[in-house]
């Protein structure tokens, strides 16, 4: 009997298949012109993909990134809220569907997905790939205009990701807004620069006033203990590179790191990380250094070592973004400066 086939794999082999034909050139260049555009600071009023070899060249270059990137934030935000399955889905600004990729492979079963998009080109191509999956055989493509007049109906989850840097910060306010009027929880990722964590602060801020609580990566729903202008929250999610990626940007590595900024937040109960480790962990001889974001809004390093036991081998295969400890009941081991 043949193994399953991992979402990841499926996703994959249906931008593949989508590749043959154009040619790379073709698809090089416009995933150079596309690039530039996501990573302009300029709102842009016009649907930035424009034809089906946009869409297709620049799903197979970043779709699989925003995939893994989702992926990561709703396996955390399932680990605080694990009673929580959502039976209705909306991907606003989702484009060719990453994030509802994303949420058939944190949440089995069926569910009522509808992704909304401007661009009629990403919502065919979205279409298309999702006959691949049958959790989104039946979603929902809507072409609407992300901006003030958004209107949402009710659901359990909204995901916004990498759309707010798209839209101007009146329409960014209103579309946080709609999202916690219609939805008992929501999901925003960004690029993970210090822009990109400015606009989840922003929204994160307007969650909350909403009445909504942090269930990740935060430990707590008060103000970030991150200083503007001098650091900024961010993760990584590790990619496998396409035959595209790799004439795109050059280099030899079958994989690279997608970094990204993010918030989940809930109007349901929810348990958050008792911390959360916020940079790579640093391995020296017989100890572990760990970044932590605390609950009492702190930003602390803590250092586990051998004669901590489990705990010493716990905080050794402990990655950046990963709850700490990893377990409820936290043990009196920190040496704290």
């Amino acid at each position: 009997m043949n193994a399953p086939v991992s979402p990841p794999d499926t996703l994959r082999a249906a931008l593949a298949a989508l590749l043959d034909g154009l040619p790379p050139k073709q698809a090089g260049r416009a995933v150079e012109r596309l690039v530039g555009h996501y990573r302009g600071a300029t709102p842009t009023d016009v649907p930035i993909l424009r034809d089906r070899a946009d869409v297709v060249a620049y799903a197979a270059y970043r779709m699989p990134a925003t995939f893994e990137a989702v992926r990561a934030v709703l396996g955390e935000f399932a680990a605080a809220v694990p009673d929580f399955v959502p039976g209705r889905h909306t991907d606003v600004g989702g484009g060719t569907g990453a994030a509802s990729w994303a949420v058939a492979a944190t949440w089995s079963g069926g569910r009522d997905v509808t992704v909304l998009d401007w661009a009629e080109p990403a919502l065919a191509l979205g279409r298309e790939l999702a006959a691949a999956n049958p959790a989104l055989e039946q979603a929902s493509w809507r072409r609407e205009r992300i901006g003030p007049a958004l209107a949402l109906d009710d659901t359990d989850l909204v995901t916004v990701s990498y759309v707010l840097n798209e839209l101007t910060e009146a329409d960014r306010a209103s579309l946080v807004d709609a999202a916690a009027s219609a939805a008992r929880s929501v999901v925003i990722v960004e690029a993970g620069t210090p822009a990109g964590y400015a606009r989840v602060i922003e929204a994160r801020d307007r969650l909350i006033a909403a009445g909504f609580r942090v269930a990740a990566p935060c430990p707590h729903s008060a103000a970030c203990p991150i200083v503007p202008g001098e650091d900024w929250c961010h993760f990584s999610a590790r990619v496998s590179r396409s035959s595209l990626h790799r004439q795109v940007k050059g280099g030899s590595l079958p994989y690279e790191d997608e970094k990204f900024s993010y918030v989940a937040a809930t109007r349901l109960p929810a348990a958050p990380a008792p911390s959360r480790v916020v940079r790579r962990p640093q391995i020296r001889k017989g100890q572990v250094l760990l970044d932590l974001c605390e609950p009492d809004e702190q930003l602390r390093r803590t250092t586990v070592t051998k004669r901590h036991g489990d705990l010493y081998r716990a905080a050794r295969d402990t990655e950046w973004g990963d709850a700490w400890p990893p377990y409820t009941q936290e043990p009196p081991y920190a040496q704290k400066p």
